[in-house]
């Protein structure tokens, strides 16, 4: 069994955004020459995150939307861990839409559903992230 690991880093400008990176782990998985197995991809950091659904805009605001009103960003004074910080609601968000993702590999290719991608979701942004991809298989 062959084994691969790479860093994917981000630094997005804005507070909250949603990076397709699909086409990077595509990427990934050609350079790992593995046609068979899995794939996993897992923000490294707790307050971002990896997830898979549509690259639909309209959901993509719809989550914007859905996210801020289970975990509002301010009056930041309302969370417990924001002594000194302004990241609380990042967290809680990074929870609600997950840490990590696996997707299985068949003949070389991102084994989707219909519409599925992959996407980095950045809840705390202005500084440099980084997101794992591991392959495995043969």
């Amino acid at each position: 069994m062959k084994s691969y690991r790479k860093e994917l880093w981000f630094n997005v400008p804005t507070r909250r955004a949603f990076v397709n990176i699909t086409s990077q782990v595509e990427d990934c998985l050609t350079e790992s020459g593995i046609r068979d197995g899995l794939v996993l991809c897992n923000a490294m950091h707790i307050t971002a995150s990896v997830f898979i659904n549509d690259n639909e805009s309209g959901l993509h605001q719809d989550y914007e939307r859905w996210l801020e009103r289970l975990a509002p960003h301010e009056p930041v004074s309302q969370y417990c861990h924001n002594v000194g910080e302004d990241n609380a609601d990042a967290h809680m968000k990074r929870q609600i839409m997950g840490r990590e993702v696996v997707v299985a590999v068949t003949d070389g290719k991102l084994d989707f559903g219909t519409w599925e991608r992959i996407f980095y979701g950045e809840f705390d942004g202005g500084r440099k992230k980084r997101v794992l991809v591991k392959i495995i298989g043969e």
